[in-house]
């Protein structure tokens, strides 16, 4: 793989992808992850082939910094980098962080319009140019890979932007980033804003030229597209689109653009396109949070036909209505894969293939709850070994574990729960009633917690079809302004809900231990 770390004129034949998940993507609500959970993520982005990994924000917090460091050191491909302000501290918090990467790198921003200027910054124009250069500066001393950003470059003055990254070019920048920060871009604009920056800049064809789209507006791929059919070559994306507000570009929808409308397009990215799907079922099952069902490219319904017209032409010749195959972003086929009788050997090979890696899984309980599981179930398809596998890796030993659950419920009594929790190693039992056997249960074990959270969401998903299906839940709980999603499968709807609750609350529990973020100056 030709590395992102360099930006010669003769490397700008594909567009680079910059994945910003494991930061940008982080400040969504409820989407925090711990460190092993950003190593995951970050194996399977380079399993994907992106460019670029941006690991997070080094001097926010301790958790953070380590966060960027353990990344650097589990990923060889992909340049790792950390975002830093124009500040001595952050600037040498990200040199720290990203130090024994393979390949480091710097993400180096401030902002240069007007209205942050003045409101946010309290700078005047002088003073910015003076900070970023100063920035590039520095951290060119001690690596080579620095990209510098114009935070809300969609809004400011586009002749103030020339002046900015012409000198930190001249100071060491490869790659120029032009951020709608606000999601406040129309395409068109935005494209004509690359062109003359493109054309005005002295240096420009040294560089890399970047898009870092917001989706306020539902436009983030469509800006993104239009900045590299007017000469970006690096798109900076989340996998499902995650991020602060209506979230970022959504790096299946782009990629898969560029590559379905190459025709027009002209260029395309070098992501290994088979890893999108097990990419987004995999921070799916991270961050608690399920992939709406019309969700472009990834969602349950992209290849989906109910209409009759619609069914007639896919089964006479696919290309009627179908632009993608389903195995071109490794949507699995959902067959019987494994039975009862299969073995351990198979058991781990299909993990393999599936994309789990096998590293990160203690494979012998694993295989031991796919038994179990072939017990309860008729048919164990694909999608039923992630769940199984995902929520195993979920259950490791943590403040609260799930011990035992009894529920009881009739028509004519009111449902009751029995629950039994381990807090630090010492089991505690409750009992409550509610309006139902969740409900019950939520109540029980928010009793051992001593908490009373409010549940701002709540949802149920078979994950593949029959009564026997395996039952995945979500739930988002808000406290004292924080807010965690959790998340657990199982084939009892209740327990499932169990273990989304107690995987929520232990993550509320190291939110409330961990110093908070700073989250000002963050595009």
């Amino acid at each position: 793989m030709a590395h992102a770390n360099t930006a010669s004129h003769d490397d700008t034949d594909y567009v680079r992808i910059f994945d910003t998940t494991l930061r940008d993507g982080e400040q969504s609500p409820g989407c925090t992850m711990n460190v092993e959970e950003k190593i995951a993520l970050a194996r399977q982005l380079e399993r994907l082939n992106v460019d670029i990994i941006e690991a997070g924000f080094a001097v926010s917090s301790p958790g953070d910094f380590e966060s960027i460091t353990r990344v650097a050191q589990a990923v060889t491909e992909p340049v790792v980098l950390s975002l830093s302000r124009t500040g001595e501290p952050d600037v040498d918090a990200a040199l720290r962080a990203v130090d024994k990467a393979a390949h480091p790198g710097i993400h180096i921003f401030i902002a240069t319009s007007e209205i942050h200027l003045k409101y946010k910054l309290n700078m005047n124009r002088e003073d910015v140019l003076d900070a970023a250069t100063w920035a590039v500066t520095r951290a060119k001393k001690h690596l080579d890979y620095i990209e510098f950003s114009c935070e809300d470059a969609s809004r400011s003055d586009w002749d103030y932007m020339v002046d900015v990254c012409s000198e930190v070019i001249r100071a060491g920048a490869t790659v120029i980033n032009l951020p709608d920060t606000t999601g406040h871009a129309i395409p068109e604009e935005f494209g004509r804003m690359f062109a003359y920056m493109r054309e005005k800049v002295p240096g420009a064809d040294k560089v890399i030229w970047s898009a870092h789209c917001h989706n306020d507006l539902g436009l983030a791929v469509a800006n993104s597209l239009a900045a590299v059919r007017n000469g970006a070559r690096q798109i900076e994306c989340t996998i499902n689109g995650i991020g602060e507000r209506a979230g970022n570009c959504s790096m299946e929808e782009v990629v898969m653009a560029m590559k379905t409308r190459r025709d027009l397009m002209g260029v395309q990215s070098r992501v290994k396109t088979q890893q999108i799907y097990p990419a987004s079922r995999l921070l799916s099952q991270v961050i608690g949070q399920s992939v709406p069902a019309n969700k472009p490219i990834v969602g349950d319904n992209a290849f989906a036909h109910e209409a009759g017209i619609h069914q007639d032409g896919v089964l006479k010749y696919k290309l009627t209505y179908e632009i993608m195959k389903p195995e071109d972003i490794g949507i699995p086929s959902n067959k019987l894969v494994l039975g009862k009788h299969s073995g351990r050997h198979a058991f781990t090979n299909r993990l393999k293939e599936l994309g789990v890696d096998i590293e990160d899984v203690d494979v012998n309980k694993a295989f031991a709850e796919f038994k179990a599981l072939c017990d309860k179930k008729k048919i164990v398809y694909d999608d039923d070994i992630l769940a199984l596998v995902t929520e195993s890796a979920r259950r490791t030993v943590d403040h609260f574990e799930l011990v035992d659950l009894k529920v009881g419920s009739s028509s004519k009594s009111t449902p009751h729960a029995e629950v039994t929790l381990r807090v630090d190693g010492k089991e505690h039992t409750a009992e409550g009633g509610g309006d139902g056997m969740v409900d019950a249960c939520y109540k029980a074990i928010y009793k051992i917690a001593e908490i009373n959270p409010a549940l701002e969401r709540y949802a149920v998903k078979a994950i593949t079809g029959g009564t026997d299906a395996l039952g995945e839940v979500s739930c988002m709980i808000r406290e004292n302004g924080v807010t965690v999603a959790g998340q657990g499968a199982h084939s009892d709807i209740v327990m499932a809900s169990a273990l989304a609750l107690v995987n929520a609350l232990n993550r509320l529990k190291a939110r409330k231990h961990a110093p908070l973020k700073p989250t000002s100056d963050v595009r």
